[in-house]
């Protein structure tokens, strides 16, 4: 279940509740006995793979060839 603080409560000790969410605690911020908001832990993003995508894109050898000169005016204006 989730722990309910108040709005006063969470302005008094955010830097606790925000170590408690690290812990993987889910604390719910409540104005009176209404809850307005959630303080929820962001999962780690999973670190980068060099060469993932290697084999699924490709660039043909168009891609080396020189533009068009009415491209080229275009880039020019």
């Amino acid at each position: 279940m989730d722990k309910i603080v108040s709005v006063h409560a969470a302005k008094t000790h955010l830097s606790q509740l925000l170590a408690r969410v690290e812990a993987g605690e889910v604390i719910t911020i409540a104005r009176g006995r209404t809850p307005v908001a959630k303080l929820v832990p962001i999962a780690p993003k999973g670190k980068r793979e060099f060469g993932a995508m290697r084999g699924k894109i490709g660039i043909g050898p168009e891609f080396f060839e020189p533009l068009p000169e009415d491209e080229l005016d275009r880039w020019d204006q």
